[in-house]
Formats: C-alpha cells, structure tokens, sequence
C-alpha cells in the first residue's frame, strides 16, 4: 500500500503558502492588472506560480532597497 500521508501534508502547506500569496498580491500596490495576472498563475499552476511569485513578485519597501 503506498502511504500518502507527505503528500497530504504537502498539499496542505502548498495551500497555505498560496493563499499567502494571494492575500499579498491583493494588498499590494501593483496594478489590477498584474494582480488578476499573479493570481491567475498561482491559481492554475500551485507550485511553479507560488515559486515565480516568491522570485520575481514582491518587492522590498522603498526604504529597505539598496540605493
């Protein structure tokens, strides 16, 4: 019998870690356009939209960028 216990698990936290995105994606100050466009690649790919959010997505305040 194959145990799928880690891939509940799995599944779980990668639902987390989107919702997370998303409600960041919705407080940010990006335009309604790019936030519908995160959304939406989060929504049909989970992992590689949440990776490619993480990577290239938020930005730091302007006060903690390198000058």
């Amino acid at each position: 019998m194959l145990d799928t216990t880690g891939l509940g698990l799995f599944g779980l936290i990668l639902l987390a870690l989107d919702v997370y995105a998303c409600v960041r994606i919705v407080q940010s100050e990006a335009a309604t356009i790019w936030k519908v466009l995160w959304i939406l690649l989060i929504l049909i790919f989970p992992l590689l939209g949440f990776i490619l959010w993480l990577l290239l997505g938020p930005t730091r305040p302007p006060d903690m960028q390198r000058v």
